[in-house]
């Protein structure tokens, strides 16, 4: 498990210091090299979420918009996991006001000194970024009211314990919404096995299926992954000529943990 975690931490960690762009990025030619607001623009992003993230906050990252599904409201409490640059986590600070929070865990130390200068320009008193795994959150219990992610559970060898400690910081009735992507076939073995095609965001994606047994299990309701065919187009781009295509799309992943 540490070796993938090594791996991402490495590859990411190239990509916040070249700023998305170049070979820094996770396969020959992902998703991260280019134009980032172009690509966010195909993931969901309306052009007013682009213009009010600080800048260098928006690197390209990313499979969809989890704000399109968050629902956030003034005065929540908000946890991005895997918050990169910190893109998401201000987009959320916006939509829970100064009365709200968010909190984007990461890994890679070099992604988090990129957020916290992103929040010190913005001057985003609502936001904070701690070093930390997904599997291991540095929070306690019955914290937050929505937990976000885009395309980072993907990368996780262990995705059962990434819900789990979803359930564990989240309020009762708290929910999650998520922007990851999810296997619909039965990958070539050289694609799974082949490092790039992890950090592209490719060869680690779980199957519909499997996503909503580990959140039942955990114990969330109202489970649903939501596919979103259209994305094949996007992902024939993060590694051309591998046919990604054909074995993954984005999808939306929502659960609410029971009030009771």
């Amino acid at each position: 498990m540490s070796d993938v975690h090594d791996l991402v931490r490495e590859r990411y960690g190239r990509i916040a210091e070249e700023g998305g762009t170049g070979p820094g990025c996770c396969a020959p030619q992902s998703a991260c090299c280019g134009d980032a607001a172009e690509k966010s623009r195909r993931m969901g992003y309306a052009e007013a979420e682009l213009a009010a993230a600080p800048e260098g906050a928006n690197l390209g990252l990313g499979c969809g918009n989890p704000q399109a599904i968050a629902a956030l409201r003034a005065g929540e409490v908000v946890v991005d996991l895997g918050s990169g640059a910190g893109f998401d986590a201000f987009l959320a600070a916006r939509q829970v006001g100064p009365e709200g929070r968010v909190i984007g865990i990461d890994m890679t130390p070099e992604m988090l000194d990129k957020a916290r200068a992103n929040a010190r320009k913005a001057g985003a008193a609502n936001v904070s970024f701690l070093l930390g795994r997904i599997e291991d959150l540095p929070l306690p219990e019955g914290l937050a009211d929505v937990v976000i992610s885009n395309c980072v559970i993907n990368l996780s060898p262990d995705k059962p314990r990434v819900f789990a400690e979803a359930f564990r910081v989240l309020k009762p009735g708290g929910r999650v919404a998520i922007s990851d992507v999810v296997r619909i076939g039965a990958m070539p073995a050289a694609m799974t096995a082949d490092p790039d095609g992890l950090c592209a965001c490719i060869s680690g994606a779980a199957s519909p299926a499997e996503i909503e047994a580990w959140l039942a299990a955990t114990g969330f309701a109202e489970a649903a992954v939501s596919l979103k065919p259209a994305s094949r187009e996007m992902i024939a781009g993060w590694a051309p000529g591998s046919g990604a295509e054909d074995f993954v799309v984005s999808a939306f992943i929502a659960a609410r943990k029971p009030a009771a």
